[in-house]
């Protein structure tokens, strides 16, 4: 499917309820201590139905690896099983690491993907390796690390002509398809999707935000752990966005984190123990997520308590009504077009309630 075939509706999402702007979801795939990796899986799809059924605007899955509390390796694969459990909220990747893959993998991947689900699967692109750079040597088969986020503008241009099947006559790729994809509509007897995955790009600095706006693509911003580099990289995605058949206008979300409870004092138990697993990630000893009780016993020394309150600094939390005015004056802040909340805690539980106590905030839909 050519560029100029996207609708914008596939990229630009409506407010519901009191929304500022559109709300969406980030999954970690969070594993607490004492959780397996199935619970935490059991605990996207539900989150993933609640969304759907709330009115959120997307649900997007991000590439971690070697993080013992983070099951979201595989992107594809658990999208695909979201796919099968929902009907009509967007699937994304928040996203795919493209120096760890081949494009022509991630081509056929999410042309699966946009078969099991048309017209809602988005293609979340970043340049970082999302992990170590032991695991990112494991992964890509090569110390050559820096040479993957070099290239990663020429990864990108390949993927997307592999995505529309347009190699140019002569190029060595030319007779080489995705598939699933648009080649099968041009086979004799075929028929193919209209649709083909929306390309973001995804960043916590300045490269991609430049790159996006040149190249006219939809942005996403990783404000939860990136947060004074937010405004200065929407800043530059919007001084540097060139109209494209994709969008004739800037479109930039941001990843937010926030958690919601019913009481204030329990917020801050849970983010506690999320800022917890950031002190030992941060410090070479990732592990699953704490308790909140494990937590509360922590001795924190000097430096990781400074790093404890730099980091929940940038974590909305507290009441409904507190997470509410903190999201909305974030929206005001930096002018993002769409939030996208990601909500980190021991218990899935705890995470799906936090979903539940957001919408209900905001007046989003209630199921009939």
């Amino acid at each position: 499917m050519a560029a100029d075939e996207i609708r914008g509706d596939e990229i630009r999402g409506a407010a519901q309820g009191d929304a500022p702007v559109p709300l969406s979801v980030l999954d970690l795939v969070t594993v607490g201590a004492g959780r397996t990796a199935s619970d935490a899986l059991r605990t996207s799809v539900d989150l993933a139905r609640l969304a759907e059924a709330r009115g959120f605007h997307r649900y997007w899955v991000a590439e971690h690896h070697s993080m013992p509390g983070v099951a979201s390796s595989s992107p594809a694969v658990i999208l695909a099983h979201l796919a099968a459990h929902t009907d009509r909220i967007r699937l994304g990747s928040g996203g795919v690491m493209l120096p760890n893959h081949a494009p022509l993998v991630i081509a056929e991947q999410f042309g699966t993907l946009e078969a099991m689900a048309p017209g809602r699967v988005d293609l979340g692109l970043g340049r970082a390796p999302g992990t170590d750079g032991a695991t990112a040597a494991a992964l890509r088969r090569t110390d050559r690390l820096n040479e993957g986020a070099d290239d990663f503008p020429e990864q990108l241009a390949e993927l997307i002509r592999f995505l529309d099947d347009d190699f140019p006559d002569g190029h060595r790729y030319r007779r080489i398809h995705a598939v699933p994809g648009p080649v099968q509509a041009t086979s004799p007897g075929g028929v193919q999707s209209p649709h083909r995955p929306p390309v973001w790009l995804l960043g916590s600095s300045g490269f991609s935000a430049r790159l996006a706006g040149v190249l006219g693509l939809p942005f996403a911003f990783a404000h939860h752990f990136s947060a004074q580099n937010t405004v200065p990289a929407l800043d530059l995605y919007r001084e540097s966005f060139q109209p494209s058949a994709v969008l004739d206008r800037p479109y930039a979300l941001i990843g937010v984190s926030a958690l919601a409870a019913d009481e204030e004092k329990e917020a801050r138990r849970q983010v506690l123990a999320a800022a917890l697993s950031m002190v030992r990630l941060r410090t070479g000893r990732p592990g699953l997520v704490p308790s909140p009780e494990e937590a509360a016993a922590h001795e924190f020394s000097p430096m990781e308590r400074d790093f404890v309150d730099s980091w929940n600094a940038n974590v909305i939390h507290g009441t409904p009504d507190e997470v509410r005015s903190g999201l909305d004056d974030l929206a005001k802040r930096t002018g993002a077009d769409e939030l996208m909340i990601t909500a980190n805690a021991h218990g899935g539980d705890v995470r799906v309630r936090s979903y539940e106590l957001i919408a209900d905030a905001y007046g989003l839909p209630t199921p009939a």
